[in-house]
């Protein structure tokens, strides 16, 4: 089709040449977005059927669409009409070029114990037969998974190096702003709440798909950074490591006004930068009959945050630090140079004392100067993102694949 024939009164028509525009431009993630949302209105038109998240309190898996239409799941990857969400993410297809053939995003839902949640996995395609890492992506506050995989960039890292991201989705139903509950003491424990929810979701997509169980990890932005935190002290037999992004440390909030405390004001007695006596810094109270399994050390961690971030003060992410190296004799590194992007940034790291220069890192902080609450490094076609500040994305994963979980 000629493009003086196209007609201007055709909506999809329309987003299809405006995402062709961002491709040009080399804007490889609004483009998907965009083609995504254009498929997605079209098939709406054409069957009414198209992937919606679960509204209702009581909504079931079997109540909510477990795939996206059929065209947009052909448009994203080659797939079999008929098969189910879990089946058609499995069943990747292999491609001489693992970079021409874009994965799927797959929409579907997990219901525990504690609840159900929507979410959406991403699978890069050109991987057939391989075992491969997962990145559990917490989004933040009014954001959803679209929004945060748009802003953040991770499936584009995912297809260029070959790992899943699943991202879950919280209900509006749970929280009117859609914020994970890492304020309230009933989403803080293993086994309980959001935490046993996200762990079991988790722990379905492992039985369902390729994954190496010894490299799971999770990240979050705010209020996904603070739940981030939670299932990394809580789970650290399931999660190797954890990035948290613009968070909180596990427990340092039991209710909304202390969480707006924290948040403003950093907890308690937070030491300021650049101390780095770790084990003066307080660690939030466990409760050891809320797990019936043998307490381990919390997972490494690698930190972000703004130093001018007003939502959630910046003394927070070394709180998070903090519990992370709680009770371990570390030395502290600082690392000079600078990173890529046009933002200074303080970057810090900890490894365990005597274990020599190659030991794996216990925890890494990056203290990015003037920068806000937003996801350093990211693009605009995603909320709260900031893309002045080195690429929060590639340093997780980095930080993420030097550190397979450790066995007892």
């Amino acid at each position: 089709m000629r493009p003086e024939s196209i007609p201007l009164n055709n909506p999809f028509l329309k987003k299809i040449l405006a995402a062709g525009g961002l491709t040009r431009q080399g804007k490889l993630a609004e483009a998907t977005v965009a083609i995504q949302r254009a498929l997605s209105s079209a098939s709406q038109a054409r069957t009414h059927t198209t992937a919606s998240w679960p509204t209702g309190a009581g909504a079931a898996v079997a109540d909510s669409p477990l795939v996206l239409d059929g065209l947009v799941r052909e448009a994203v990857a080659p797939a079999h009409r008929g098969e189910d969400a879990d089946t058609a993410v499995a069943d990747r297809v292999a491609t001489p070029e693992r970079v021409s053939t874009p994965g799927r995003f797959v929409a579907s839902s997990f219901t525990g114990a504690t609840g159900t949640r929507a979410f959406k996995l991403f699978a890069p395609a050109g991987f057939d037969g391989e075992s491969l890492p997962l990145v559990v992506m917490l989004h933040g506050c009014t954001q959803d998974p679209d929004d945060f995989a748009a802003g953040t960039r991770m499936n584009e890292l995912a297809q260029a190096q070959g790992f899943f991201v699943l991202y879950p989705a919280q209900a509006a139903r749970s929280n009117a702003h859609k914020c994970w509950n890492w304020f309230s003491p009933a989403d803080q424990r293993r086994g309980e709440g959001e935490p046993a929810l996200l762990a079991g979701m988790v722990r379905h997509v492992l039985q369902t798909h390729s994954i190496d169980p010894d490299r799971v990890y999770v990240a979050g932005l705010s209020a996904g950074g603070a739940m981030a935190a939670i299932l990394a002290s809580e789970y650290p037999d399931l999660f190797a490591a954890a990035g948290v992004h613009s968070g909180v440390a596990a427990g340092a909030a039991s209710d909304i006004p202390s969480a707006f405390s924290v948040m403003k004001n950093g907890p308690a007695a937070a030491p300021a930068w650049p101390s780095m006596n770790a084990t003066s810094w307080p660690t939030p109270a466990r409760d050891a009959k809320a797990d019936a399994s043998p307490r381990r050390a919390p997972a490494p961690v690698i930190v972000f945050h703004g130093a001018a971030d007003t939502t959630v003060a910046a003394a927070n992410g070394d709180a998070v630090i903090a519990a992370a190296l709680d009770g371990v004799d570390v030395l502290a590194e600082k690392v000079a140079g600078t990173a890529a992007g046009r933002r200074p940034v303080r970057r810090t790291v900890w490894r365990a004392a005597n274990a020599g220069a190659d030991a794996p890192t216990l925890a890494e902080h990056w203290l990015v100067e003037g920068a806000s609450h937003a996801w350093s490094g990211g693009a605009p076609a995603g909320s709260f993102t900031d893309s002045e500040g080195p690429d929060a994305s590639r340093e997780m994963l980095r930080f993420f694949l030097a550190h397979p979980r450790r066995r007892s």
